[in-house]
């Protein structure tokens, strides 16, 4: 069968380019959304271009230790506890931060959707099944098993990716779940059964375009939490070996706040600012994405 022989919705699907276009000028139109934009941009402009322009490299040491910002022949930002160039530090950083939070959102975001999506539409003892799978994941100690799994195997970007990931997914699979108990009674679907199109055909072409725009949104989300979570394991010493990240600068430093508050600070503000910016963009998504909220 054809996917011309397909019923479809009435209404405009979230992934076509008219709703992409308007869910975008919404988003631009929303102060929130905006704001989340900007500091976005912000953030990766400094760590996509700034070490091409800032040639240090964040591991060498360049002067004493514990120089302040501004202080002679110290670096713009200062240095660190062994004289590292913390301007370096911050631009290198953000990369594998930022890497980390994207990556391991797209990981729990395909493991929530298949597992949230195939309980939702097939429903029964498959349903069942796979919701105990994960409140299991649920009622685990997530950073605890996070922690295990860097530990067990040799810490990379790769692998902070991929802890965190798989245990971030349990809240896309309950939005995917309900989306796709709600999608599939509708009058469409219905027909696309009756005149006997597959399953899978009509979770990937009806069911899933129309589930998206709530998914779209917790995944923003887990972008800015799996970030706190990389900084979370880099400060307690399970980043990558031989990388920076802003993390790592956190736990490097940690015991120099009350002396050098600028090698703590400025690592903990580039970690706020990001997050914030994902938040702000997710608030503004789930404005945009909303129609109810849309019209107010």
């Amino acid at each position: 069968m054809t996917d011309t022989m397909l019923p479809r919705p009435t209404s405009r699907r979230a992934g076509s380019p008219a709703r992409r276009g308007s869910v975008f000028v919404a988003l631009l139109r929303s102060p929130v959304g905006l704001a989340g934009i900007l500091l976005l941009a912000i953030c990766l402009l400094a760590t996509v271009f700034g070490p091409m322009l800032y040639r240090v490299d964040p591991i060498e040491i360049v002067g004493r230790p514990l120089l302040p910002p501004g202080a002679p022949g110290a670096p713009p930002l200062g240095t660190d506890e062994v004289g590292r160039d913390l301007l370096a530090g911050l631009l290198n950083g953000g990369r594998v931060t930022l890497l980390v939070g994207v990556a391991a959102a797209a990981l729990s975001t395909l493991i929530g959707v298949v597992i949230g999506g195939l309980a939702g539409y097939l429903g029964g003892w498959i349903d069942s099944a796979l919701m105990r799978f994960t409140e299991f994941f649920q009622v685990l100690p997530i950073l605890l098993f996070a922690m295990v799994l860097v530990t067990l195997f040799q810490p990379s970007v790769g692998m902070l990716s991929f802890a965190i990931g798989i245990v971030a997914w349990p809240g896309t699979a309950r939005i995917t779940r309900a989306e796709f108990m709600r999608i599939r009674t509708l009058d469409y679907v219905r027909a696309a059964r009756a005149i006997g199109t597959k399953n899978l055909r009509i979770m990937l072409r009806l069911v899933l375009p129309n589930a998206l725009p709530p998914i779209i949104v917790i995944s923003t989300l887990v972008v800015g939490s799996a970030m706190l979570f990389e900084s979370g394991l880099s400060f307690l010493g399970l980043g990558a070996p031989g990388t920076v990240s802003w993390g790592t600068m956190l736990g490097d430093n940690r015991d120099k706040l009350a002396i050098a508050w600028w090698t703590v600070t400025l690592p903990g503000a580039a970690i706020f600012l990001a997050v914030v910016s994902i938040s702000l963009i997710g608030d503004g998504l789930n404005d945009a994405l909303n129609p109810k909220r849309r019209k107010r």
